[in-house]
């Protein structure tokens, strides 16, 4: 049984139960019975599923933003944000699904064709995130289901109430019930469904857990993919004026902040260069103490609760750490006053990488600030470490920006922005952030496998 509390006040919000390994094998066999109907039927019908789904997360967006908001502890107006931030991107998938997915025809003459099939995986494990539910579980069960693929749909415990609203949303909008099939609980869960017969296992989440899943399936030749941590840098050069340098600081410390700083492509650390530095460390601990921490039922609230309990004690441990070496506390520090998981929104100066909030995951409201005296220092720091998922560069000159974000390692470079992901371009990481993408037409194909035809004229 799942005992759901809310994290900011601690209080007890529902129990659910969670299902047996039997039943998870009922389930996973039923979705496998389900796929090939499902996958038969034309794409415009399974669009209109779609598009269903998509009205209905319109329709009851408040009672959903309430919903997570109570269980993850985001701000209420982030959480509807991402609800309605999750309709462009069903947007994309329905125009580039039918397009992405078509046979294509690659040779053709008086004798032969050759042409390039899209089938389904078959049946998908999808392992989901808590932090942005209706984000990182939309880029994969959208497009798998476009795709005609069944989903067996494991949200992360800590959103358990926003998994069951989705499959509940999904259903209604004529998705059947085994094909889209919600399995709610821990990790006995989550190894009960990597147990199953399936086709292709999609995870988001912790690299320790990563890793557990890829060993859980080695051997079996399914489609793995893995969109794991980041530690990710930006680097604010000495070109700037005292606006840019303003500007700067102000999309850094949203990026570094929003959702209470729990996203794999928060900033997590920044490195200045010596000729802005005072400046632009003035102005981000201006910004960040001007943020609004509390009550994320609040409009006003900008930073939540800590989802994780347990992500306190990494917090503290990190800030420990760094002043003992040496950091300076710019702001925050500590965790906040009150009830539940609280942590004040921190900055730490004067970093550098014997400290862990400048190398290891924080996944809270906390960035480390180094300075640095060029771009080579800047670029050789920006690639030390054992991640890769986002990187940017703050100049006003773009061949600039270019040439040094070229030779860093990450899936995802911004210039003069952070924190931003488009359905448009592909979601992927280097090192310990993972293997695989999502998003883009690239993200459409990844639940299909390719089918090569010869088809020779009698």
């Amino acid at each position: 049984m799942l005992n759901i509390h809310n994290p900011h006040t601690g209080e007890w919000l529902a129990d659910v139960p969670e299902p047996t390994v039997e039943i998870v094998a009922e389930r996973a066999s039923a979705a496998r019975r389900a796929q090939p109907a499902w996958a038969a039927l034309p794409m415009a019908q399974r669009v209109e599923a779609m598009q269903r789904f998509r009205a209905l997360l319109a329709e009851e967006c408040e009672v959903l933003a309430q919903t997570l908001t109570a269980e993850v502890g985001k701000p209420i107006t982030q959480s509807r944000g991402e609800i309605n931030g999750l309709l462009p991107r069903i947007d994309f998938f329905i125009a580039n699904a039918a397009p992405t997915l078509a046979a294509e025809t690659v040779f053709s003459d008086a004798a032969m064709r050759e042409v390039i099939g899209h089938d389904p995986l078959g049946v998908i494990a999808n392992i989901s995130a808590w932090n942005y539910p209706y984000f990182v579980g939309g880029n994969v069960f959208v497009p798998a289901l476009l795709a005609g693929n069944a989903v067996l749909y494991k949200p992360s415990e800590f959103a358990t109430l926003t998994g069951l609203h989705i499959a509940r949303l999904l259903h209604a909008a004529g998705v059947p019930a085994d094909v889209f099939v919600p399995l709610v609980g821990g990790g006995a869960v989550g190894a009960a469904l990597l147990a199953q017969r399936i086709d292709g296992v999609f995870f988001t989440g912790s690299v320790t857990t990563g890793a557990k899943i890829a060993q859980a399936v080695a051997g079996r030749f399914v489609k793995l993919q893995l969109e794991l941590g980041g530690k990710d840098p930006m680097y604010v050069c000495d070109d700037l004026d005292a606006a840019g340098v303003q500007a700067a600081a102000a999309t850094l410390a949203d990026g570094a902040m929003f959702n209470t700083g729990q996203g794999c492509c928060s900033v997590e650390r920044i490195y200045v260069h010596e000729r802005v530095h005072d400046a632009f460390v003035a102005a981000l601990v201006a910004h960040v103490r001007g943020f609004k921490a509390g009550d994320p039922t609040l409009e006003s609230t900008y930073i939540g609760a800590v989802a994780r309990g347990a992500q306190l004690d990494v917090l503290d441990a990190q800030v420990a750490d760094a002043l003992a070496k040496g950091a300076t506390l710019g702001t925050g520090g500590a965790r906040r006053s009150g009830p539940g998981n609280g942590f004040e929104p921190t900055v730490l100066t004067n970093a550098d990488h014997s400290m862990s909030v400048m190398r290891d995951e924080s996944f809270g409201p906390i960035v480390g600030v180094q300075k640095v005296a060029s771009d080579a220092e800047a670029l050789a720091l920006m690639n030390d470490t054992r991640y890769g998922l986002t990187a940017g560069v703050f100049s006003v000159d773009e061949a600039r920006a270019k040439a040094l974000l070229a030779q860093v390692n990450a899936g995802t470079v911004y210039w003069n922005c952070c924190d931003r992901v488009s359905p448009r371009l592909p979601w992927s990481g280097h090192g310990d952030s993972g293997v695989g993408l999502t998003l883009s037409t690239y993200g459409i194909q990844a639940f299909t496998r390719p089918r090569a035809w010869h088809l020779r004229t009698p």
